[in-house]
């Protein structure tokens, strides 16, 4: 490669950086990267659910993979997070109210890691176990960017519900029983 050629590409590069950042500064375009041009593989509703595992903070791991027969709800989340504060108490007495039909709900939480107490502090309120997410990329899934954002896996381990196609907003009563109530009442 000649040195003309390597000025060219090292120019196509950096105009690529700078379209991408632009992208990705507004909001209506921000989309999950993984690293520049590579888009996390497509989430497909009714595939198979890639697995997560949550390490909570009492020190347990849960591997949605071993939840097979359960409806699992997967929420990410932090204390920073507005809707967030909302959303949980929610999440919390919906998880209580269909326990007994097998819906798990896990939460992965954002906060980092000296924030450790706060996060103590709303998850001893919740009715489901937590964990801090290690990073904000999660395989399968993508860069967790919005909050809060949640995924759901049927009883057979597929994709449900998929939270990016979500429009942002925290989850409601109505929509919790659009979309997860029929999961629990179907192969009960």
């Amino acid at each position: 490669m000649n040195h003309s050629s390597l000025h060219h590409n090292a120019t196509f590069s950096r105009r690529q950086l700078l379209t991408r950042a632009a992208l990705l500064a507004s909001p209506a375009l921000v989309l999950p990267i993984t690293s520049l041009g590579a888009a996390e593989p497509e989430l497909k509703i009714g595939a198979p659910a890639p697995p997560l595992v949550l390490h909570t903070l009492d020190g347990v791991e849960i591997d949605t993979r071993q939840m097979r027969g359960q409806v699992v709800l997967a929420a990410f989340w932090a204390t920073w997070c507005a809707p967030c504060q909302d959303e949980m108490p929610l999440l919390s007495a919906f998880a209580l109210q269909h326990a007994h039909q097998g819906l798990r709900v896990i939460g992965f939480s954002l906060d980092s890691p000296d924030q450790l107490p706060k996060v103590r502090q709303v998850a001893n309120r919740l009715s489901f176990p937590v964990g801090l997410l290690p990073q904000a990329r999660v395989p399968g899934y993508g860069r967790i960017w919005r909050l809060p954002v949640s995924f759901v896996i049927d009883r057979a381990g597929r994709l449900a519900h998929n939270g990016w196609d979500d429009d942002g907003r925290p989850w409601t009563q109505a929509q919790l029983e659009s979309v997860v109530q029929p999961l629990l009442i179907s192969n009960h």
